[in-house]
């Protein structure tokens, strides 16, 4: 077969080394172009383009793909497949109608759960016990294409985004490569996604991290774990904005107002929150200030009790009326 293959980040690495394990080796790693990064604003290739270099495969970093010039590169001969890995670019029809078999995505989740650029972080936040990868044949649509494999994996209690992405992204290799083989040996149907059940996971931005003390306390730490590293959960406190590094549910009691302080517990700070739960903190950072301990942060403030953490709405409408 001859194959494509577009992808740029950490997560679409293991695809890429298990293709070309495999025996599917690309005729052509398409990412994204390589940017200056940091202070020093050092000219940096993409995870992919890295993996690509040290595999010796040839490469290609078109600013768009709709480019005529990138199109006639990649179109002779014609590829049998392109595989698409978190590449980062929108494909237009003529793309996706260039490979005999067609685009084949792999997607982090089971489909059609948590369509976007954030199924892991979706499946984390909404408390799911499992999650997976799906490959499937691309279309114009957010991720609506029809499903060629499933392949389920437990997410565990305790588990971040941070943890479970590398997970995926070997499960999801191992499925791409499957799917490559049943589709040379013409034995693979793909199965159209029930629209009526997707669920979407949007790009994040800062402000989905703001906390909802209405929340119960396993609902906020499940968010913790979904967004660290980014964009991390936080809230206010005084009108400063605070970022939660390090906090667990612990039980209930108090009944006072959500995002009230009750003060500390072994060295953690209790926060009451929806449901009649508390949420105990363990680490925290005032905006421009460096990460604290819950007693550092306390005694750094010096909370006498009856202080209470600004509600995600009371935030969010705050920045609405200004």
């Amino acid at each position: 077969m001859r194959c494509l293959f577009f992808g740029t980040p950490d997560f679409a690495v293991p695809t890429l080394l298990a293709m070309v394990e495999a025996g599917f080796c690309p005729d052509w790693v398409i990412s994204q172009p390589s940017r200056p990064v940091g202070r020093r604003q050092v000219l940096t290739d993409p995870p992919v383009v890295a993996a690509a270099r040290r595999e010796g495969l040839a490469i290609l970093q078109p600013e768009r793909v709709r480019e005529a010039s990138f199109m006639d590169k990649i179109a002779n001969p014609r590829p049998d497949v392109a595989v698409v890995v978190a590449f980062g670019q929108i494909f237009r029809q003529p793309l996706l109608d260039l490979p005999r078999l067609g685009c084949v995505n792999v997607h982090a989740s089971l489909l059609p759960k948590y369509r976007g650029a954030a199924p892991i972080q979706g499946a984390i936040a909404h408390g799911d016990p499992k999650t997976g990868v799906s490959t499937m044949l691309m279309e114009r649509g957010l991720d609506s294409g029809p499903v060629l494999l499933q392949a389920e994996l437990a997410i565990g209690e305790d588990e971040t985004s941070a943890e479970l992405a590398p997970r995926l992204a070997v499960l999801g290799a191992t499925t791409l490569v499957e799917t490559l083989r049943r589709l040379a040996k013409g034995d693979l149907e793909a199965t159209p996604q029930d629209h009526g059940q997707a669920t979407v996971a949007p790009r994040l931005s800062k402000d989905d991290g703001i906390i909802d003390w209405r929340w119960s306390a396993r609902k906020i730490y499940d968010h913790w774990r979904a967004f660290t590293p980014w964009p991390g959960i936080s809230t206010d406190l005084a009108g400063r904005r605070v970022k939660i590094l390090a906090a667990r549910p612990a039980g209930s009691g108090e009944g006072a107002e959500p995002g009230s302080l009750l003060g500390l517990r072994q060295d953690r700070l209790a926060v009451q929150c929806g449901g009649g739960t508390i949420l105990e903190i363990e680490h925290l950072q005032a905006a421009g200030k460096k990460a604290l301990s819950a007693v550092q942060f306390v005694n750094g403030e010096r909370l006498q009790g009856g202080e209470r953490f600004t509600d995600r709405h009371e935030i969010l409408s705050g920045a609405a009326a200004k």
